[in-house]
């Protein structure tokens, strides 16, 4: 029987979640927290996984995933990489588990198979639960609060009605050069396949994307969303001998991965770990202007002008100096988006880009997605599991898997966000 409290924590976008997550594992917790001073905890976060995910790679081992399957953490979905994961964490037998935010990436169903889960394992030991957005709340847990700064002051939770930050301009920086579409249509897949190891991923894919549209691409865990996008971007191999056209040209007719990704501006909750170099906020900006992991080229005036301009619109001009590093995930995740739109390329890419944001942050980001929607030419292909009610597509892409692949199903919206 558990005799500890469990706590439902919404935390800031401002706050070092790192560090706090740190100061509750070493048993240095302060107020109504510290009650897990002398206990044992562990951590179930998706960074975690990715970490277990990279040792596997390096040492070429299964720890965190079941011995008698011979498979490793990679190898599955994301809702079944939780799944083996938390046995991992039961395994260590701790007093209590830290959640962090552990329904992102997470299809309807596999959130509502690990909300059962979870109560059930209330019974027996504590939970932490970390969320940033105030729907990911657990129903069965009482205790709810908020930590809104790096003092890690429990506070009681904001009313539904607290001031949201929402973007306060529909100004839009011009881009440095327009892109030349001799065709409207940017992507055409003509009844596209792709398998692995002679496992079926999907199966005859009809998709046209064209200039100004604004798609949402939803699908189960392991359905080939993923898949999907690496055919996009130019990435994936089994594009070769299909018919699928890139920006014009068919894939395998001469062109070059960087000539179809000189077109797309791609924003994924992974790249915030791809950013390891100490540069400033302004500079990770400025390198969205050259398609580099941080900036390498000295910027033009124009250049700075243009980045200087977005900070101002995502109120963060004050923080152009401080290391990108430094920012909370949130921030980091901001910029990112910024950076994937700082071009105006023709087709953009946004992979779940609401994941890890607070619900100021979120709307925010929302808005400025309208506001790219109604105010340019882009083409978004939106990817979430989650519903936004402020966010509308004009269409939307689904992916329903058969034992043969996925199939595509085409959604259109009858009233879009206008």
């Amino acid at each position: 029987m558990n005799n500890n409290p469990h706590w439902n924590i919404i935390l800031s976008d401002f706050v070092n979640k790192n560090q706090f997550i740190k100061t509750v594992l070493s048993g240095n917790s302060i107020g109504e927290l510290a009650v897990y001073n002398n206990l044992k905890g562990i951590l179930f976060s998706d960074s975690t996984i990715q970490q277990f995910i990279e040792k596997e790679e390096q040492y070429d081992i299964c720890e965190a995933a079941p011995k008698e399957l011979n498979r490793k953490l990679r190898t599955f979905s994301a809702g079944e990489q939780k799944k083996e994961f938390l046995k991992y964490c039961l395994n260590q037998n701790p007093d209590y588990i830290i959640l962090d935010n552990p329904f992102d990436h997470l299809d309807q169903a596999s959130r509502k198979t690990l909300i059962n889960t979870l109560k059930e394992l209330s019974k027996s030991l504590g939970f932490i639960q970390l969320v940033n957005r105030t729907e990911d709340l657990l129903s069965f847990i009482e205790n709810k609060a908020q930590i809104t700064d790096d003092s890690f002051v429990v506070k009681p939770v904001d009313t539904p009605t607290s001031k949201v930050r929402k973007m306060k301009t529909t100004f839009i920086p011009k881009p440095l050069h327009s892109y030349e579409n001799k065709d409207s249509i940017l992507v055409k897949m003509d009844s596209v396949s792709v398998s692995y190891n002679e496992k079926p991923i999907i199966d005859s894919i009809f998709w046209t994307i064209k200039q100004g549209e604004f798609w949402q691409l939803v699908g189960p865990n392991g359905s080939g969303k993923s898949t999907i996008l690496s055919m996009i971007t130019g990435e994936n191999p089994k594009g070769f001998g299909q018919e699928l056209f890139l920006f014009g040209r068919k894939k395998g007719s001469g062109e070059s991965v960087w000539d179809i990704k000189k077109n797309i501006g791609i924003f994924s909750t992974s790249m915030t770990h791809l950013f390891k170099r100490n540069q400033t906020l302004e500079q990770m900006v400025l390198s969205g202007f050259f398609d580099s992991i941080g900036l390498y080229i000295q910027p033009t005036i124009l250049q700075q002008q243009i980045a200087a301009q977005w900070l101002e619109v995502i109120a963060m001009g004050h923080l152009k100096n401080k290391s990108f590093q430094n920012l909370s995930l949130g921030q980091q995740r901001v910029i990112l988006i910024v950076r994937a739109v700082l071009k105006h390329p023709p087709l953009i890419i946004l992979d779940e880009p609401l994941e890890g944001l607070d619900d100021h942050n979120s709307a925010m980001v929302i808005d400025l997605i309208n506001i790219l929607i109604q105010e340019t030419n882009m083409t978004i292909i939106y990817v979430s599991h989650r519903v936004e009610p402020a966010l509308k597509p004009t269409s939307i892409f689904e992916l329903i898997p058969k034992k043969t692949g996925s199939i595509g199903k085409i959604n259109h919206v009858t009233n879009p966000v206008q």
